[in-house]
């Protein structure tokens, strides 16, 4: 039986892959072809529907180049998505991308057409005509042109890095929502604790990689098996070296039985990046990728940037008024606290979201104006056990003009806030 990481990562690799689809896309154009073939003999299509075997054969084998053809563009497309993202964008935004379900029906509805009309090319003879599978195979194309036109619309417009922005920030909004929820319906009682008494025994990750995620329930279900507590010392998203320690098991005194090394580690999913399943930091992670590529002097786009910010400042407003302990415990069905977890605490979130973009924009008035704006925002409408981080960042952005613009008048500009980074209403 495969273990959990093992499901988790075969899930990751079809998330990700690009061929697996429009495989079942072509399989499912040559049962189709079969399936028209069978019933081509009812004479249910109209008269004037009827085609020679000239006709049908030139028909089908226009489609079959066609269908090839237009595989050949979709995939040049995305030759250039990438080429964008490792350029002007993030190249860790193109885990996100793979995983596009419209770019992926589209390739199937290609790659089915082309084996749909193919199969009814090798069925044509002078005195047997598959009429019912040429007319079927003319209304594909005609589907897969309608899906092309979505396609190209939807990359026109989504390719620019504010749109991604947008799709990102969204993203990660979900997961962070999702998770707090499940931690908050799996969290111990106040009184739940981690026992001190017993032995604490490591257990070690054997390959190494990036942790992915966890199957919070099967640890806990593994741990009330054992009357043991397993705590995990790594944040999602934290690399874990070979032979680092994975999970610490917190044995009860006169527990019978130890959990096996093997079981457990099978509950922890490692690979060689991050991925956003669990890890919402990842998506903030890319908006501030974007957002410092933009302030690059290859790309020089600080209004870019500008933009970018709004979607981390949604991202911020979302986590500041979630409460965040930074640890927590989860508890089995007695209520007994079986898997402490280390979470990002507001500090963690607020750090990444902020220090990258000042060291890099503190020379753009516009950056440091947004900035100061949405910092004051966060003041303002965050409860107050949020405002010494965001004060402390405040004063590293205070600092940070004063270092970039010694002129007063100057200095005096880049501290206003400003929504729009320049040309917006200053705060009243």
């Amino acid at each position: 039986m495969t273990s959990w990481a093992t499901r988790f990562r075969l899930r990751q690799y079809v998330k990700a892959s690009l061929w697996i689809v429009p495989l079942f896309g072509l399989l499912l154009g040559i049962l189709l072809a079969e399936l028209a073939l069978s019933v081509d003999g009812t004479d249910w299509l109209p008269g004037d529907w009827r085609y020679s075997a000239t006709t049908a054969s030139g028909v089908l084998t226009a489609i079959v180049g066609a269908m090839v053809a237009l595989l050949g563009f979709v995939v040049t497309i995305g030759v250039l998505v990438v080429q964008q993202a490792t350029g002007t964008l993030s190249p860790r935004y193109m885990r996100l991308w793979y995983r596009d379900r419209l770019q992926k029906g589209v390739l199937a509805t290609f790659t089915g057409t082309f084996a749909f009309a193919f199969s009814l090319l090798r069925e044509i003879e002078s005195d047997s005509v598959p009429d019912t599978g040429v007319t079927l195979a003319g209304v594909a194309v005609g589907v897969s042109l309608v899906l092309l036109l979505v396609y190209l619309n939807r990359f026109t417009h989504n390719l620019r890095p504010v749109a991604i922005a947008e799709l990102v920030g969204r993203m990660g909004e979900d997961v962070f929502t999702a998770g707090a929820a499940e931690i908050r319906g799996a969290s111990a009682p106040g009184t739940a604790t981690v026992p001190s008494d017993g032995r604490v025994t490591p257990i070690r990750t054997g390959e190494g990689g990036v942790l992915q995620a966890v199957d919070a329930a099967g640890l806990v279900a593994e741990a009330a098996r054992h009357d043991c507590v397993f705590v995990l010392p790594r944040l999602i998203g934290d690399p874990a070296p070979p032979g680092a320690v994975l999970v610490e098991v917190h044995g009860r005194s006169g527990a019978s039985t130890e959990p096996d090394p093997e079981r457990v580690v099978g509950l922890i999913a490692l690979g060689g990046e991050r991925t956003i399943e669990q890890d919402p930091a990842f998506a903030l992670r890319v908006l501030v990728d974007i957002a410092v590529r933009a302030l690059s002097p290859a790309v020089n786009d600080p209004t870019t940037a500008v933009q970018v910010l709004t979607h981390i400042e949604a991202f911020l407003h979302l986590v500041g008024r979630t409460r965040l302990p930074g640890r927590y415990v989860l508890a089995d069905a007695q209520g007994n606290a079986r898997l402490v977890l280390q979470g990002r605490d507001w500090d963690g979130y607020l750090q990444l979201a902020v220090c990258e973009i000042t060291e890099y924009g503190s020379s753009s008035l516009q950056i440091c104006r947004r900035l100061r704006a949405m910092l004051d925002g966060l003041l303002a409408e965050l409860p107050p056990h949020r405002h010494p981080s965001v004060r402390t960042h405040a004063d590293i952005l205070r600092e940070s003009v004063a270092r970039a613009f010694p002129d007063p008048a100057r200095r005096a500009l880049a501290e206003r806030p400003d929504r729009q980074g320049i040309g917006g209403q200053p705060f009243s």
